[in-house]
């Protein structure tokens, strides 16, 4: 008889033999593949699992899974069996897949992709991904949870998450990103995002851009949803910051606030650092409260040790304190402009590193224009994700900027070649895309600590 960790990566092997748009660099017009059906009938062929808990349903470009982390881990601090589903993962795939904080084991997820295996001769032509939603999906009902807090893999709509009712939907800030598949402007890629929203459910929405947040308050009209605006309904004050936590404020607005007593005002201390994830923080809260009034029991102390226990790696983490190191998944413009601002908030006036590699099909030239004049140097690398961008090329498009800029691979090497760059007086920040992030991650807690 094979052993367990044996059958685990041939289960693996068998999840990732499926169309897998996540490791492709240009899913061009494949996205006319992405509809529900498959989705619903696997879902029909298990009973619909999905329909046995109440859930939080969360898109968005960017702070989706901070945000997520945030609902889940409040959640499992009042007490309530808690579900949480985010892609992708960073070293180990059942991180995916988690209750109350623990990952799927791996009996589990093996037993459960058996099961699914006479579904699929079925259902022709799933995906990875929505393959892996069904088993999420089957698992949080075999587990009985209380709910679920679920976030989409892509875009919103056609997202194989998009087949539940959501006590609430969550649309985070939303930027350029796939625009392959989600269209070429703000307006097509909220449309897009605020798919999730359903008729007559609430939504709330985080700060947006103006074009962003008029087309998914329109979508919200359409569907009859109430929709709250976090930073029209809340405003936060950063009351202090160190490179271990924040302290945030968070105060409900008096033209909203229905009763003193609820969840609001109140203080977080929240690991997660950045000016954006105070945002996040606001969205989550906005959130909780309207599952507290739908008969959650939500109290501030709960809140206040879920958000102080949330776990979100390679967002700001910072993995050696002297000199930093950062590691950070900022993977386009807007994200790279939160990176920068977050380096200046805390590490004001020192020089750092960057040690940089990012997916082909995203858009380099912007990320770039932003963060290059906050460093001194760059060397470029790759993850071994097959998206990956080639490491010299990286490099020649870096050149012009006159900065000195050096190629290394594999990441092992790039990131030996950052540390040599900073000696004992200059940070590294390693970002571009995730796969990057949680590669240097990987290296340093291997070779370094």
């Amino acid at each position: 008889m094979k052993d367990l960790e044996t059958r685990y990566q041939e289960t693996l092997d068998w999840i990732y033999s499926w169309i897998d748009f996540s490791m492709s660099r240009h899913v061009d017009e494949s996205h006319r593949f992405f509809k529900l059906d498959r989705m619903n009938r696997l879902m029909a062929l298990l009973d619909w699992p999905n329909r046995h808990y109440p859930c939080v349903h969360v898109a968005g470009t960017k702070g989706k899974g901070s945000t997520a982390s945030f609902i889940a881990s409040a959640l499992r601090a009042c007490g309530y069996k808690t579900g949480l589903y985010t892609s992708p993962h960073l070293e180990d795939f059942r991180e995916r897949i988690q209750i109350n904080g623990e990952q799927i084991s791996v009996s589990e997820l093996v037993d459960l992709a058996d099961q699914m295996r006479p579904r699929t001769e079925i259902v022709a032509d799933v995906t990875t991904f929505e393959l892996t939603t069904a088993i999420a999906f089957q698992y949080f009902a075999n587990q009985q949870i209380d709910i679920a807090v679920l976030e989409v893999g892509l875009g919103g709509r056609l997202d194989a998450t998009n087949i539940v009712d959501p006590l609430v939907s969550v649309i985070t800030p939303i930027s350029f990103d796939h625009m392959n598949v989600l269209g070429n402007t703000l307006t097509e890629i909220a449309q897009e995002k605020a798919g999730i929203i359903k008729p007559g459910r609430p939504v709330v929405i985080a700060p947006q851009v103006e074009e962003a947040e008029k087309e998914i308050l329109r979508v919200a009209a359409s569907q009859n949803a109430p929709a709250t605006l976090a930073d029209k309904a809340y405003t936060w004050q950063i009351l202090n910051h160190d490179i271990n936590h924040q302290l945030i404020a968070i105060q409900q607005t008096d033209t909203n606030r229905q009763d003193p007593e609820q969840l609001t005002p109140i203080e977080l201390d929240i690991p997660l650092l950045g000016r954006h994830q105070a945002d996040n923080a606001t969205t989550s809260l906005a959130t909780l409260e309207i599952l507290h009034q739908s008969g959650f029991n939500i109290t501030q102390d709960d809140l206040k040790h879920g958000f102080q226990d949330v776990h979100w790696q390679t967002r700001f983490e910072v993995l050696r304190k002297e000199p930093p190191f950062i590691a950070d998944a900022a993977h386009n413009g807007d994200s790279m402009q939160k990176l920068r601002q977050a380096l200046d908030d805390y590490f004001p006036g020192l020089p750092f590193i960057l040690l940089f590699g990012a997916s082909a099909d995203k858009s380099l030239t912007t990320m770039l224009d932003i963060i290059l004049s906050r460093v001194e140097a760059v060397v470029c690398t790759q993850s071994i994700h097959p998206r990956a961008a080639d490491a010299f090329e990286l490099q020649k498009l870096i050149e012009p900027y006159g900065i000195p800029v050096y190629a290394e691979v594999p990441a092992e090497a790039g990131l030996a070649k950052a540390l040599e760059l900073a000696g004992d007086s200059k940070g590294i920040v390693a970002t571009g895309s995730l796969f990057l992030a949680a590669a240097a991650r990987a290296i340093w807690h291997q070779d370094y600590q």
